[in-house]
């Protein structure tokens, strides 16, 4: 079995290839992509693999866009949640959608199907699938609607509306309520992406993952890239890193 995997999210998509190569050795990993444009520019010029691990959200656009472009003898799992309605009907053609953070129990029940179903067919993306993913717009129902931090020995319960930002200083994570205090929290900015909405929460670079309502404004610099100025941040001039410069601009709506 020849797979690639798409993920722009450098730890997601070396998770990823460890719980493949974890779960069958013999499968070969062709390639490891992070954007539409990288993966466009490999399909071009490669053979079709037999499976494509496919995250949703990359940085320079929705995955989607690929096929748009170039036409694949594929099967695909993907690594995000839809509308209920339109993943029931596109996984009439697909193999699985699993939602993040993905587990491996998940993913191995995932490879399993695709080997038990689909691994003796002939491979085709239909013009069904094709359709269903330019029609689709992720709605992303399982997120985190609070949470819980400690303030000495007792808890507090935030919920996720109230949170201005989180961002990452030496290794600790914090977020920054709409009062301007901070908490430490137990997870990595990498995991809160997969736990809270991308309409209302976007990574701006490393060290930032803001909800909308805390930018308080965007100006032009240099590169291409844009200066994030947040309320309640002692930080003067936030950088949205250059591969991400244009996500940011749609969801700003910009």
């Amino acid at each position: 079995m020849k797979i690639v995997i798409i993920e722009d999210e450098k730890i997601a998509a070396v998770k990823l290839e460890n719980m493949v190569r974890t779960y069958d050795p013999s499968i070969e990993i062709l390639a490891i992509l992070k954007s539409v444009e990288e993966s466009v520019d490999w399909f071009r010029k490669n053979p079709p693999p037999d499976l494509i691990l496919l995250d949703i959200h990359l940085g320079d656009g929705y995955s989607f866009e690929i096929f748009e472009q170039i036409s694949l003898q594929s099967f695909i799992i993907f690594t995000t949640a839809f509308d209920q309605y339109l993943m029931k009907a596109f996984k009439l053609n697909s193999v699985d959608y699993l939602l993040k953070p993905i587990q491996s129990e998940a993913l191995s029940q995932a490879l399993d199907k695709f080997k038990q179903f689909y691994l003796k067919q002939e491979p085709a993306l239909t013009d069904q699938l094709t359709s269903l993913l330019k029609n689709m717009r992720p709605v992303y129902t399982d997120v985190k609607s609070r949470f819980v931090v400690r303030i000495g020995e007792k808890i507090k319960s935030i919920e996720t509306g109230r949170i201005l930002y989180f961002y990452a200083e030496e290794k600790v994570v914090f977020l920054k309520d709409d009062g301007g205090r901070k908490y430490i929290i137990d997870y990595t900015l990498d995991q809160l992406e997969g736990l809270l909405d991308p309409r209302r929460f976007f990574r701006l670079n490393r060290k930032y993952l803001v909800q909308i309502q805390a930018i308080e404004e965007a100006r032009p610099y240099f590169g291409g890239r844009l200066s994030i100025r947040l309320n309640h941040c002692e930080d003067p001039k936030i950088i949205v890193s250059r591969e991400k410069t244009h996500p940011f601009k749609d969801w700003m709506g910009m």
